[in-house]
């Protein structure tokens, strides 16, 4: 496989990605690389029990241990997962399955959550507990690492919805919005 790879690069305050091509080195933590903020990404379908996946990495989110995790990703919906190990994201995503929808944070367990019972999107809780726990996951991301200026869950929601440019991630792998078309996570070394 190259070492060469796409890279999804959230900025601040937007909406919009930038594609980056970053050298990976896969033979040190699967390529995540926390000191360069090249963290892993999934998206896991959710809905039909494909099995789909799709993996790649994403800049610009600042996680320096632990993972995030929601079910709340534009416009599918399906699980998305950022995180500095695949144990963590690993244990994200299924205390998410295992609740239906939520959104999660964890370091070795789950750190925080917030619940989101009705289709993963919504909760059944009052204004005053969603705030309540809504306050207690963002303090939890960042403590892990993540600026106060980031707006993590924001970011993850929209890096999945293949509409806005530039490089986005759905179940079934990288989008070039631009060209509007599946790249490979892999660029070709010349």
């Amino acid at each position: 496989r190259s070492k060469k790879c796409r890279v999804i690069e959230v900025i601040p305050g937007q909406l919009i990605t930038n594609e980056l091509v970053c050298d990976i080195d896969w033979n040190s933590n699967n390529g995540i690389d926390t000191d360069r903020d090249i963290l892993k990404l999934a998206v896991v379908e959710r809905h039909n029990n494909t099995g789909h996946i799709g993996l790649g990495f994403i800049k610009g989110i600042g996680i320096k241990n632990g993972a995030i995790a929601s079910s709340v990703s534009h416009d599918s919906h399906n699980i998305i997962v950022i995180g500095s190990n695949t144990r963590d994201m690993v244990l994200a995503a299924n205390h998410i399955r295992s609740r239906g929808g939520n959104v999660v944070v964890s370091e070795g367990n789950v750190l925080s959550e917030m619940a989101l019972p009705i289709a993963g999107l919504m909760t059944d809780r009052s204004g005053e507990e969603i705030a309540e726990a809504n306050e207690q996951v963002r303090e939890a991301v960042y403590r892990l690492g993540v600026s106060r200026e980031i707006e993590p869950f924001m970011n993850m929601a929209f890096v999945s919805l293949p509409v806005i440019p530039s490089l986005k991630m759905s179940a079934s792998g990288l989008v070039d919005v631009d060209k509007f078309c599946q790249v490979s996570l892999y660029v070709e070394e010349e």
